[in-house]
């Protein structure tokens, strides 16, 4: 079977390189003057061992610097323990999110006094305490350098925080000046432990602990003006099964619909819980943005009706054909304190990997929502979509043979609308075989201008744009 026309967003980028200007067509922002940054997978095998999964390949970086009209690019690898093991030794050493290394049965027992948890950031990047991190699902975020790309070490959480599984997904407190995440502590009395870490300190501050049976996999949280809100999907794992069965780290959670899906309400500064709903089964990899109303935190997220979307990202599938359809954008209204959940439906037009304006509407009634989407059916995310929530409205970018990555929002100095500002988004143009960077109005939807890479980007995940 021949591979499909976006195979190659799967395929391994192996050049670190830099250039100062590149070439650019239309219109470009003269405001625009920082830097997007973004990581991503892009090495799939080592040796003649293959990663399994989308989620699994080595991380890059990847930066585009606005300056003075002039657009400048380089791309790093991180330089991970995941990294220099796998490259020093020739074959996989760390388990990632749906690979797993051969071990003995020795290998697997001594894995569990001396464990090797992948700190494979790949996912996000973000600030911590002043430093600039790239992040995985686990308590190790990468610390690199945003000159040079070069990696600089893990940072610390300090001695409070005992967990093993967290987000690459912190929410930043405007008012308080904290960025918030969650880690669950599997052991036998696991918990989700909520935390902060403030702009001016080094170490983390446990905020509140949510005590647990079985933990469940939650990509991502909401955060509203006041609370902590965690999202509890039925997809969920006993910490015994996980440290004992050599499966790799997703195939260990169960699909139990019959729990239904709990949300867990925490307050962000007393860290009590002020909530514990239960609503119908569903699952959701990201948060879009929370607020509140009344007696209620309203939520807004991309769901499926189940976890099967996790099984449409393993790299044999995706590069043969993609089973991948994006998801619902459904709001929920929680009530405070009570036990009721009700949801609606916002849009008839698919989304995912959402953006919001989220420096103005973070914990704020938002009105636009960004995102991917997929236009041919049985094709990879081939679209941008901008949705109204008022009326479920959506416009959207396409063109042939392109594959556009997540939509980071930057507003512009003298905005005053939401939409005010532009998108960026890294495209691969697959029958060309390069990347490049489009930027959208963000307002009507149309492309203002792009700059071209010399080479293919590898389909990543999250970025930010960091402003001078």
């Amino acid at each position: 079977m021949n591979s499909p026309l976006y195979g190659i967003g799967f395929s391994t980028l192996g050049k670190e390189i830099q250039l100062d200007d590149l070439p650019q067509r239309g219109n470009m922002p003269p405001w625009l003057n920082g830097t997007l940054v973004r990581t991503g997978p892009a090495q799939f095998e080592i040796g003649e061992q293959r990663y399994k999964h989308w989620f699994d390949g080595l991380a890059m970086l990847h930066k585009f610097s606005f300056k003075g009209g002039r657009l400048s690019y380089a791309n790093q690898f991180i330089e991970s323990k995941s990294y220099t093991e796998a490259r020093n030794k020739g074959k996989i050493i760390r388990g990632e999110f749906g690979t797993d290394p051969c071990r003995s049965l020795f290998g697997r027992v001594a894995s569990l006094f001396f464990p090797r948890v992948t700190d494979n950031a790949n996912v996000n990047v973000s600030m911590l305490a002043g430093k600039y991190v790239a992040m995985t699902e686990t308590r190790m975020p990468i610390v690199f350098d945003p000159e040079t790309l070069r990696t600089v070490g893990v940072f610390d959480y300090g001695n409070e925080l005992k967990g093993q599984i967290s987000t690459a997904h912190p929410h930043f407190d405007f008012t308080r000046k904290q960025a918030f995440n969650y880690c669950a502590r599997l052991s036998r009395k696991s918990a989700y432990q909520v935390f902060s870490v403030a702009r001016d300190e080094k170490n983390a501050r446990l905020v509140g602990t949510v005590p647990i049976d079985k933990p469940a996999y939650m990509h991502s949280f909401g955060m509203s003006e006041r609370y902590i809100v965690l999202v509890e999907f039925p997809l969920v794992v006993s910490p015994v099964e996980l440290l004992l069965s050599g499966k790799p780290f997703i195939e260990n959670y169960r699909w139990s619909p019959e729990r239904g899906t709990r949300f867990w309400i925490v307050n962000k500064d007393g860290g009590e819980i002020v909530g514990s709903s239960e609503g119908e089964a569903f699952f959701a990899f990201h948060h879009v943005n929370a607020f509140e109303q009344e007696d209620e935190v309203v939520l807004d997220l991309v769901t499926y009706a189940d976890p099967s979307i996790i099984a449409a990202f393993y790299l044999d599938r995706l590069k043969s054909r993609s089973d991948l359809s994006a998801g619902q954008l459904r709001r929920f209204r929680v009530r405070i304190g009570g036990n009721h959940v009700s949801s609606e439906e916002l849009a008839q037009e698919k989304i995912e990997l959402p953006r919001i304006n989220y420096r103005e509407k973070s914990t704020k009634l938002h009105r636009y929502v960004y995102g991917t989407g997929n236009r041919l059916k049985g094709n990879f995310l081939d679209q941008l979509v901008k949705i109204d929530v008022r009326d479920g409205a959506a416009l959207t970018w396409n063109e042939e043979g392109c594959y556009p990555g997540e939509p980071v929002f930057v507003g512009s100095p003298n905005g005053t609308a939401e939409d005010e500002g532009v998108i960026l988004s890294v495209v691969l143009d697959a029958k060309r075989g390069t990347s490049f960077l489009l930027v959208l109005d963000a307002r009507s939807f149309e492309g203002r201008a792009r700059a071209e890479v010399p080479h293919h980007i590898p389909f990543g995940f999250h970025g930010q744009y960091f402003g001078d």
